[in-house]
């Protein structure tokens, strides 16, 4: 489990975020909605380590505060995909997702870290871009590798403790048809009860199909955070998003129409 306590965080005396608390819970995927500007991104910079935190006892790895876990360790245990992936060297495919295992060897690769990026590669259906020039990819299939990078960094159980996957809007650039593909091995990783998922999306219906639990964060706090039906209605989206939707309830989901 990873939880927040009285997170707040402000950039030149604007508050981004006030007071947060949440709790994510490992086995499940976890997901943050709300408007641009809310403060988004901001809690997922705050919680992978890309901001400081003002409060060093504000976020826990299970009982444990982030302050005391050294970066060398989190970074075996903690996972994170961020906006910007960019990268502009002409790099094959492989070493690229290579690089997520970098926490885990000092110089040479082993054969253990060889078979994981091969099983995440085979995973995200990137094996066929191996030995390719990653700046020759589609800005899709160049997220599809970086979502193998990333695994490939906590795709193996560790004894005594959870693994922590974050993700920062990850099915930019992605088809319709890829966007769901991933969303269903999210599912199946959440499967291993051992894996915090958290996530951020702007897709509500997305959102409404795979999350277990939604965060609802509008100006800088928390609004509805519960499952997508005590999160995702009439009066919180209208709140949130100045939006009057019609909801129509689908099998085990429902279906946010505008």
């Amino acid at each position: 489990m990873l939880s927040i306590n009285n997170l707040s965080f402000s950039i030149d005396g604007k508050v981004i975020l006030d007071t947060v608390n949440e709790t994510f819970e490992a086995g499940k995927i976890n997901l943050i909605i709300g408007p641009n500007g809310a403060g988004k991104s901001t809690l997922v910079k705050l919680i992978s380590g890309q901001y400081e935190l003002k409060n060093k006892e504000s976020i826990y790895y299970e009982s444990t505060s982030s302050k005391k876990i050294h970066l060398s360790e989190l970074a075996k245990i903690r996972a994170v995909l961020s906006q910007n992936t960019e990268i502009s060297f002409p790099l094959k495919v492989k070493e690229i997702i290579m690089m997520g295992r970098y926490p885990h060897f000092k110089s040479i690769p082993s054969k253990n870290d060889k078979i994981v990026c091969k099983e995440v590669m085979d995973f995200f259906d990137v094996t066929k871009f191996a030995d390719r020039n990653f700046m020759t990819l589609s800005g899709g299939e160049k997220q599809r590798v970086h979502f193998a990078r990333v695994l490939s960094q906590i795709w193996q159980p560790i004894a005594g403790t959870c693994r922590y996957l974050i993700m920062d809007e990850p099915l930019t650039f992605l088809d319709i048809h890829y966007q769901y593909d991933f969303m269903y091995k999210i599912a199946e990783l959440a499967k291993q009860k051992d894996i915090v998922i958290i996530g951020v999306l702007h897709d509500l219906n997305l959102t409404a199909k795979f999350a277990d639990k939604i965060t609802l964060i509008h100006e800088g706090k928390i609004l509805a955070s519960g499952d997508k039906y005590s999160v995702l209605t009439p009066e919180n989206i209208y709140q949130a998003y100045q939006l009057k939707p019609v909801i129509h309830n689908i099998e085990d989901s429902i279906l946010l129409v505008f």
